[in-house]
């Protein structure tokens, strides 16, 4: 597949380096394609920099993984998405997100053309994109979303990232419902002291 990253920061570039790993071309959308956070990972196969609505225009797949408070701006800043799907990676947390949304997916769909926008990507640290490995299994990871297309390239970038599985949790219904896991997830690991290394696995008897 064609990708058009836009965050270049610790979710993207793991991102980007698993799946050029895995065969898919890789266009990093930034504001200066001299100078831009992740600048290393041109080092992989595949892999180029480009503005953003270029970087858009050659993809079929965008991934959003900036911070949520610029999820309006950025969504503004893609250009034509008709016909694309867009992965949402961000994650409002304690209140700050785009202003007037209570989601950052909601934010784009009222800010782009395609009705493909799903959520994927938001519910673990960067450390487990790195590294899907605990015990010799591989993590899981989750989607949601109305766009049965987007769920379907979404969980199999995530098979090509090295997750075991990605569960379906829902329609758009699920944004804030996909972003509080998130919370579960940072809770453990920030507050509650747990630690970055810690990762969900669903099991079945």
């Amino acid at each position: 597949m064609n990708i058009a990253i836009i965050g270049t920061g610790n979710v993207g570039g793991a991102l980007a380096t698993k799946w050029a790993e895995a065969g898919h071309t890789i266009y990093l959308g930034v504001k200066n394609v001299a100078e831009f956070k992740g600048k290393h990972l041109l080092q992989n196969a595949r892999t180029t920099a480009h503005p953003k609505a270029e970087a858009v225009a050659q993809a079929e797949v965008i991934l959003i993984a900036t911070p949520a408070t610029a999820a309006i701006p950025v969504a503004q800043s893609l250009g034509d998405t008709t016909g694309k799907v867009i992965i949402d990676a961000m994650n409002v947390v304690r209140g700050r997100g785009p202003e007037g949304f209570s989601n950052t997916a909601d934010a784009i769909l009222a800010h782009t053309q395609t009705p493909d926008v799903v959520k994927c990507f938001n519910t673990t640290g960067f450390n487990n994109m790195v590294d899907t490995t605990y015990q010799g299994m591989s993590i899981d990871m989750f989607t949601c979303g109305s766009s049965q297309r987007g769920k379907a390239i979404a969980t199999q970038l995530a098979i090509d990232a090295g997750f075991g599985a990605c569960y379906d949790i829902g329609g758009n219904d699920k944004f804030e419902l996909i972003e509080q896991f998130a919370w579960f997830w940072i809770n453990l690991a920030m507050v509650q002291g747990q630690g970055r290394e810690i990762a969900f696995k669903l099991l079945k008897r």
